[in-house]
């Protein structure tokens, strides 16, 4: 089972702010669902996945070496987490069955999920709590902490709604989890973790270019973590046109590479100057910047003067073959008249 579909069915990660750590739990019932887990959980920190559990194994297990030190300060930790996803996994069983009966639906597949964390911003201290439900990839129903109600963008969702929003206790107990609990909860992961999740690994900067009229790609790679951000500037100040900025992705080190394209085929070269490019990473105080410059651009392009030695040795090899078939012919003439 890949943690990826989990993640996705309902789109939820994104990147997170500067100085934001998360927490996020996923918890996914299925019906239907061909080579897939009728029950898994997933928690990240700052998008890392750290626990896990899933009905097939009926154990809550860590995904990180680093969550192991959760038992220092909690022996427990572990079983009693487990016994909690047992707990709602049957609850959660009931909820995908009810949810057919809702939407009018027999067979088929479906998927139920439950996101639920807090966001917390180590300077200033702001905390952002959420919590929503899905049904088939669409929302259902989500809280909204501002106001402490439920907010029903499905009419089958109405009267759960006003079931939820009537029990003032429990509104209370998710407010104090949303905006106590959890953020001490993302302190604490991202203490365990800080070696990997506070890591910062600086890239490698390069100009490439396919060809003379193609796009001059500024390119970054091995940088860690994924929060960055890489934009051209001209005369200092942030480019938005004719630039064709690339996806994040991982390498197999585990690091990462991106790379923003800039169209220069209307630019005079006397003015290639006045640009340059900005890579950002995120806990870094100083950008990486590089100057547009001709003579540093790495092109697949062979200069004419690089296959001057393979054309004068494909010569050298060529006439020594002719050499070669004349002495042969000679040799046979010569024999042939002996004879």
């Amino acid at each position: 089972m890949k943690t990826g579909l989990v993640l996705l069915l309902l789109g939820l990660i994104h990147d997170a702010a500067a100085v934001t750590h998360s927490l996020k739990y996923f918890y996914t019932a299925s019906s239907g669902v061909p080579n897939f887990p009728e029950y898994v959980i997933v928690g990240l920190v700052d998008d890392v996945e750290m626990f896990h559990y899933d009905s097939n194994t009926k154990r809550a297990e860590p995904k990180q070496d680093w969550m192991n030190r959760v038992t220092e300060d909690d022996p427990q930790y572990w079983q009693r987490n487990t016994g909690n996803a047992l707990g709602t996994q049957q609850a959660f069983k009931v909820s995908i069955e009810n949810n057919k009966q809702y939407f009018n639906q027999t067979g088929g597949a479906h998927i139920f999920q439950y996101m639920y964390g807090c966001e917390w911003d180590d300077e200033t201290g702001e905390v952002n709590g959420f919590a929503q439900y899905g049904y088939d990839r669409e929302d259902f129903i989500s809280f909204d902490l501002k106001t402490e109600t439920w907010i029903a963008p499905k009419h089958q969702a109405v009267i759960t709604k006003h079931k939820w929003d009537n029990d003032k206790a429990w509104l209370a107990q998710k407010k104090l989890y949303h905006t106590q609990e959890c953020p001490e909860w993302v302190k604490k992961y991202v203490d365990y973790g800080r070696s990997s999740l506070l890591r910062t690994d600086l890239p490698s900067v390069s100009l490439l270019q396919k060809s003379p009229s193609s796009p001059v790609s500024c390119h970054a790679t091995g940088f860690y973590p994924d929060r960055a951000m890489m934009f051209w500037r001209k005369d200092g100040e942030e480019l938005h046109e004719d630039v064709d900025l690339g996806e994040i992705l991982p390498n197999h080190d585990g690091s990462f590479q991106m790379s923003v394209d800039l169209d220069l085929s209307s630019v005079p070269a006397e003015d290639w100057r006045r640009y340059d490019c900005v890579f950002h990473l995120s806990g870094v105080e100083d950008d990486i910047v590089t100057k547009l410059d001709k003579a540093e651009i790495r092109t697949n392009r062979e200069k004419p003067v690089d296959m001057i030695i393979p054309i004068v040795a494909a010569g050298v090899v060529l006439a020594l073959v002719l050499i070669a078939v004349i002495g042969v012919v000679i040799y046979k003439k010569v024999v042939r008249k002996q004879v």
